[in-house]
């Protein structure tokens, strides 16, 4: 008796197990179709992109970061547009955004390994030291203002140097890398006459 008893929760488990082995079938079948579907569409073209410059404001963090401005020079305004005097690129508009594109990714590296130094000797030099949020705040504005900034100096860039790939990178890279360091200075520097300088011995 025990026997048969036995027989037959053996027989109805694998039945049971029959049942969702035919239904993770049937499952995988229908992504395998999916996938195929996904494989046959048409790749995405990605056109001209168009970047706006936007200054960041936070509610809880006095002060901006600005790349490439002095923050005397915004006094009064309050939407601040970059004068784009665009200069004719003879690079198509899929190799520019290519290109910038490379200096982001060198950029973005850059800030990971050598911020938090320009960050550390800028608050030495100014014998200042802020909160480690003022940090975040500003990784994350420069990191926005990035995409931007990088439009504007490869438009400024001569129809030579343009035309050059490897120099138009290095040029706007090192350009941004003196912004970026100058941008930190003029910050936390105007942190310190803000909060009337928390100074260390």
């Amino acid at each position: 008796m025990e026997i048969y008893q036995y027989i037959r929760e053996l027989h109805a488990f694998v039945e049971k197990q029959s049942k969702k082995l035919r239904k993770l079938e049937k499952a995988m079948l229908e992504m395998n179709q999916e996938l195929v579907k996904l494989k046959e569409r048409p790749p995405i073209q990605v056109g001209n992109l168009e970047y706006k410059f936007d200054q960041l404001k936070v509610e809880t963090l006095e002060g901006t970061l600005n790349i490439g401005l002095n923050p005397s020079d915004l006094e009064g305004i309050s939407d601040f547009a970059v004068d784009n005097k665009s200069i004719q690129a003879q690079v198509a508009p899929k190799d520019l955004f290519k290109r910038g594109m490379e200096i982001e990714n060198e950029l973005r590296q850059y800030l990971e390994t050598d911020l938090p130094g320009i960050y550390q000797d800028t608050m030495q030099k100014l014998n200042f030291t802020a909160d480690e949020s003022y940090y975040h705040f500003i990784t994350e504005d420069i990191l926005k203002q990035l995409p931007s900034r990088i439009k504007v100096h490869l438009e400024q860039l001569t129809k030579e140097t343009r035309e050059n790939e490897s120099e138009a990178k290095q040029k706007v890279i090192e350009t941004i890398k003196g912004e970026i360091q100058n941008g930190v200075y003029l910050f936390l520097n105007n942190l310190q006459e803000q909060t009337k300088g928390v100074r260390t011995d």
